[in-house]
């Protein structure tokens, strides 16, 4: 199950959370938490779905049909974050995957400013968060520079309840290698082959709910992770060419090159 905001361009949000989740093999289901309005140029409009309404359709799921992971990418407001974290408290939700969205490529604001103290306390229902470089130095209150300052700013996230972090290093500059720091305290790197091309459209959504699939696919978290940045990769490779900005990846590669 994916909660999420929707993206009416398809490339992120539910909509690239459900197309990851089926080409990973899995049947994905969804809480849709904000109605946004978007392109490949930009995200341009946000609206919130009540609470009532994104409590609903969590307990309409889950009186119905059993839930191997989940999911959790965009929450825009504290209010949100507290129903969701008591609605998968209250269903007893299993392999949590958390993809903390603050900010949108084309620099938007997805989270309010008022929300990023309810969101750390959030990550504690997390088997795993999964930030980027700018999101890590929020939740950590740091700045990240290297690989160092990487596994530095995972700890601190720990600290705050996060059983497993992977650090996503795209954002980096000299490289873009991921660091998954487990909750055992080792250390695993992910060295990255950066992949020419500026459509990069919901990478993090992505990767995220192919780690939550391969996770209700019983693999283990380290596993589940190794394969979701394969399936990432491959999507980026076969690149699609949408829009005037920033485009989507081609979720399907593995559909339309048997064609």
């Amino acid at each position: 199950m994916t909660i999420a905001g929707s993206d009416s361009c398809g490339g992120a949000g539910i909509q690239a959370d459900l197309k990851a989740m089926s080409a990973m093999g899995v049947y994905g289901m969804s809480v849709i938490t904000a109605v946004t309005v978007q392109n490949t140029m930009g995200v341009f409009g946000v609206q919130e779905i009540s609470t009532d309404i994104v409590e609903g359709q969590i307990k309409a799921i889950f009186e119905d049909i059993e839930v191997d992971s989940v999911k959790v990418g965009m929450l825009s407001s504290s209010e949100l974050i507290r129903t969701i974290g008591a609605a998968l408290k209250k269903y007893n939700a299993k392999n949590i995957v958390i993809d903390p969205v603050m900010v949108s490529k084309s620099e938007y604001k997805l989270l309010k400013d008022e929300a990023i103290e309810e969101l750390k306390k959030f990550v504690s229902l997390g088997e795993i968060v999964t930030p980027n470089i700018p999101e890590g130095e929020i939740l950590a209150d740091m700045e990240i520079k290297n690989e160092d300052d990487m596994v530095e700013a995972s700890k601190r996230i720990q600290k705050l309840g996060a059983k497993n972090v992977l650090m996503k290093g795209g954002h980096r500059l000299d490289n873009c290698t991921d660091v998954l720091l487990l909750e055992n305290g080792k250390v695993v790197k992910f060295p990255g082959v950066r992949i020419d091309t500026k459509n990069t459209h919901g990478t993090g959504c992505t990767l995220s709910s192919a780690i939550a699939a391969n996770l209700a696919k019983e693999f283990g978290l380290e596993e589940s992770v190794k394969r979701a940045k394969q399936y990432l990769s491959d999507a980026l490779e076969f690149k699609l060419d949408l829009g005037a900005g920033s485009g989507p990846m081609n979720h399907a590669f593995a559909w339309n090159r048997n064609e």
